[in-house]
């Protein structure tokens, strides 16, 4: 699997989740179609399929490039900046 520059500035170990679903969604009534998990800071936010798009804007406004699945069962990352699982 492809490593990414950016997988070597993530912080170690791995951030815990800052709540259990897409707080941006909540706050405006909307339900999130798959979560994801900022490997940056632990935001967790909604995936690109959400009307919304939480966790790009996430990643975009504080520069924080690799999410992974937040969904149970899943565990792999991406890279926003790349555009390519990592």
């Amino acid at each position: 699997m492809y490593e990414c520059p950016h997988v070597a500035e993530l912080p170690h170990p791995e951030p815990g989740p800052l709540s259990d679903t897409c707080p941006e969604c909540l706050a405006v009534g909307s339900d999130p179609v798959q979560l994801r998990l900022c490997l940056g800071c632990g935001h967790v936010g909604c995936c690109d399929s959400s009307p919304h798009r939480h966790a790009s804007a996430h990643s975009r406004e504080e520069a924080h490039p690799v999410v992974r699945s937040f969904e149970p069962g899943e565990n792999w990352r991406w890279c926003y900046v790349d555009g390519s699982i990592v």
